[in-house]
């Protein structure tokens, strides 16, 4: 069996897109959403995969990071555009510091709308 937990979180920021000759090279804001999905085959003596309490609260950790800030002046988007697909790379990368030998991050989407959002994931 295969197994996949997610959480879903949202927080409020800032940005600017750097060399985006459009509107949204301009300072603007979102209300963000973020859902983060781990997966694994063997569940603990608990029945769970991993607590979804330890997800939320790795996730709070990343999100009150970037929450109600302006992201082009921090790191690491101060040097790599504040895109989408950026914000999921880094959330991506700092989630998997809490992964188990059961449990491994598998996927990030970050919605900067209701109808758009960008997905980074492991095959």
């Amino acid at each position: 069996m295969k197994y996949k937990l997610s959480v879903t979180k949202s927080f409020a920021s800032a940005h600017c897109l750097r060399e985006y000759k459009s509107k949204c090279e301009n300072l603007h804001g979102h209300n963000w959403r973020v859902r983060a999905t781990f997966f694994g085959t063997k569940l603990n003596n608990a029945g769970m995969l991993i607590d979804f309490t330890d997800i939320k609260k790795h996730l709070d950790n990343i999100i009150d990071y970037l929450d109600h800030k302006f992201l082009n002046e921090i790191s690491p988007f101060d040097k790599i555009n504040p895109t989408a697909e950026n914000i999921a790379s880094f959330i991506f990368e700092q989630l998997q510091n809490m992964e188990t030998e059961n449990a491994k991050v598998c996927e990030v989407e970050v919605w900067e709308s209701e109808s758009s959002s960008a997905t980074i994931y492991k095959d």
